[in-house]
């Protein structure tokens, strides 16, 4: 079993996905609304907007879609969060997620991690960025 996590957008997925592609490799596919079959009737303005994205990185996926226009609200209280036993992936990738956005806690060490930090990216998504604590 697994859980993978389905984000929301008001319009910029694509950029989104696009970036974190950027960040975290992997396989990225983006489907367009205007993929849609022709009996499926779509205004013409939501052609562009992203009706699937999906970024596989290993055995992880995180997926998203664009919402129509005027029904997004921006998430309040998710997270999504990436570990790393490198503390200086932490860093590149919190670094990568913060440009542009909002750093709620810097990237620092805690009782419970060598590198953790909560930012929100420029697209709106909550992030919670942490580097694996030692093996003993």
């Amino acid at each position: 079993m697994a859980f993978h996590p389905y984000l929301n957008f008001g319009g910029n997925c694509r950029d989104a996905f696009t970036r974190y592609h950027e960040i975290f490799g992997g396989e990225l596919v983006l489907l367009p609304m205007s993929t849609m079959p022709a009996d499926e009737p779509m205004p013409a303005e939501f052609a562009e907007l992203i009706l699937h994205a999906a970024l596989k990185v290993g055995d992880d996926l995180v997926m998203a879609s664009d919402a129509a226009p005027g029904e997004f609200a921006t998430v309040q209280s998710v997270y999504v969060n990436f570990s790393t036993p490198e503390v200086e992936e932490a860093r590149r990738v919190f670094d990568a997620l913060a440009d542009g956005g909002d750093v709620e806690q810097a990237l620092a060490s805690t009782f419970f991690s060598p590198a953790f930090g909560v930012c929100r990216d420029r697209f709106g998504t909550l992030w919670m960025v942490s580097a694996d604590p030692p093996q003993e």
